[in-house]
């Protein structure tokens, strides 16, 4: 058992949480609950009137029971007209729209989050997120919502309706709804219980899926695709099993509620024969009683089980909660705008999450602006951390990072994502035109402007040769084209992006003779006269570093020129010897 709450109380709780999630839509989805709660009223409430109805037409006076009969009409007619209004909120789009808005501050979100936070969550379990969990929480809420409402709302007020017929069999029908609730409190917890564990694991399995099909070119390649798929496998025949064993645990209570619900209303059904058999109701009212206790036999006796697609929204609603209460870095009331382009790390403590260790200890170091600077060092060394730094992945535990001497944590998101450029060594391109996947760098950029970022980074060449040439769709990831193709496109997005601070993370160490040298030249048009931080995994590439960084264990531990740093005894002179020798 845990302490959630359950019945209709749970129910008002998730229809809360739900119009928090709804934003400026939960006015219109609050008048459509409305619409069906009085739909399903006046249902009961017509209901209620088959009894005079069928005591005035089997009494012999047709002309008596027309009244009753138009009554009867009026009212199903105008809850079916409520109805049809209240589920507007579908047909008429605004679930369309909600559900597009929801997604929307999801995505917004994620632009918030620390970007440490957000590489902590596999791709899977975020697009899980983003849409099943916004589909599982909104599309079903019109369709759960009728269903109760018309299972216990309308058998209700058509039990409070034959009291004036009946008071007894009226009372016996209503003592039906508190052994329901009973029913659905014991039923609930464990059942609430089963469909988290469901939602988490169909997240895990959505992430082996994405993270298989990412992969799956690479893990050709290594020749383990078959591994990976079984651990795939494994991941979805745990789901099978999980699956399995909900039904198996479900089968058994959701029987006993329904035959407790059912033995209910034939114990209301044969106290009111047993009313007819003493004299003490009329035969047509009887007839009234049964054909409402038939009508709701089957809806009374599985509500229990629409109380499933509650707990499948309240999971959902817990994951979406999860990820919109991750806090984004905290941000400057009144941001800086530095003036110029140095970089100084002052003392700089960071940590990954919970490690042992910190990636970066006590690091101090100035980058001087239009300067380039080397990150030298074993991997794992903090050179990456240092990067990652500088674009605000991250604060640190202590000290502080600048730019111009203003503190990061002083300068507006947007506007530090505009001063820094990234070519990283393992490009990312999306499935568009190479004109699209350029023009990222700047979005309001004309054709014109970004055609010459794209000749600047020696992309002419290459896109000539393609079927479309600038229009041409490169594939998922840039899969149509080569490696340095690939790194000239993201030379030319970062040219288009102008940012006065760039990170190349060893672009061309991945690369053929021929590829390396057209990059290189790309690259040497994209320094020209900016900050410039390079990781650096081969040393030949430094050599005419303004400054070199050697770090090693997170800390710094030289720093120099090349030609000072190899005529001093230390670290850097000991890997360049081995990498010579």
């Amino acid at each position: 058992m845990t302490g959630r709450p359950v019945g209709v109380v749970a129910f008002h709780r998730t229809l809360l949480r739900l119009f928090d999630a709804m934003g400026p839509h939960a006015p219109a989805l609050r008048r459509a609950l409305t619409g069906l709660a009085a739909a399903a009223a006046l249902q009961g409430a017509a209901l209620a009137l088959l009894a005079p109805l069928l005591t005035a037409a089997l009494g012999g006076d047709p002309a008596a029971a027309l009244p009753w009969f138009a009554g009867f009409c009026g009212l199903a007619g105008l809850a079916a007209l409520l109805r049809w209004r209240a589920q507007g909120f579908d047909y008429g789009g605004d679930m369309a729209r909600a559900t597009h808005e929801l997604r929307t501050r999801l995505g917004a979100q994620l632009r918030r989050m620390p970007l440490e936070r957000l590489q902590d969550r596999r791709t899977g379990e975020i697009s899980a997120a983003l849409l099943g969990n916004v589909d599982e929480t909104l599309h079903y809420v019109l369709t759960v919502t009728n269903l109760l409402l018309q299972a216990l709302v309308t058998p209700l007020v058509a039990a409070a309706g034959l009291v004036l017929v009946d008071w007894p069999v009226a009372v016996v029908l209503a003592a039906v709804f508190p052994l329901i609730l009973w029913l659905t409190r014991w039923r609930r917890p464990r059942q609430g219980e089963q469909m988290r564990s469901l939602a988490e694991a169909h997240a895990r399995s959505a992430a082996e899926i994405t993270e298989y099909l990412q992969g799956l070119a690479v893990l050709k390649a290594a020749g383990c695709a078959g591994e990976r798929a079984a651990s795939l496998d494994r991941s979805l025949v745990a789901l099978e099993r999980m699956q399995v064993e909900d039904h198996r645990r479900s089968a058994g209570p959701n029987l006993t509620v329904a035959s407790a619900v059912e033995l209910a209303l034939l114990a209301v059904a044969g106290f009111g024969i047993w009313r007819v058999t003493a004299g003490l109701l009329d035969p047509a009212a009887l007839a009234a009683v049964l054909v409402v206790t038939v009508r709701f036999a089957e809806p009374l006796a599985t509500v229990t089980a629409y109380t499933v697609v509650i707990d499948l929204i309240e999971a959902a609603l817990d994951r979406i909660d999860a990820l919109m209460a991750i806090p984004p870095l905290p941000s400057a009331a009144v941001p800086r705008q530095p003036d110029r382009f140095d970089i100084a790390f002052e003392n700089v403590t960071f940590s990954y999450g919970a490690a042992d260790e910190p990636a970066l200890c006590r690091v101090s170091a100035r980058l001087s602006e239009r300067s380039l600077t080397a990150l030298v060092g074993p991997s794992g060394s903090g050179k990456t951390s240092i990067a990652r730094l500088i674009q605000r992945y991250a604060d640190p535990a202590e000290g502080r990072v600048t730019i111009g001497g203003v503190d990061l944590r002083d300068i507006a998101p947007d506007r530090l994502d505009r001063l820094v450029s990234v070519v990283f060594q393992t490009v990312h391109l999306f499935d568009d035109t190479v004109l699209a996947n350029i023009r990222m760098g700047r979005p309001e950029a004309n054709d014109a402007t970004v055609m010459a970022a794209a000749r600047a980074a020696l992309c002419d060449g290459f896109v000539g040769r393609l079927p479309e040439g600038w229009q041409t769709r490169i594939g998922e990831g840039g899969a149509r084209l080569s490696g340095g193709e690939r790194q000239r496109i993201a030379i030319a997005r970062a040219l288009l992006k102008d940012a006065p601070i760039v990170i190349l993370d060893e672009p061309t160490a991945a690369l053929d003779t021929e590829s390396e040298v057209a990059v290189q030249a790309a690259i040497d048009a994209l320094v020209r006269d900016r900050t410039v931080i390079v990781i650096a995994h081969r040393l030949s590439t430094v050599r005419g570093a303004d400054r070199i960084l050697v770090l090693e264990g997170g800390r710094v531990v030289q720093e120099g020129r090349h030609d000072d740093l190899i005529a001093t005894p230390g670290r850097y002179r000991g890997l360049w010897t081995a990498l010579a020798g």
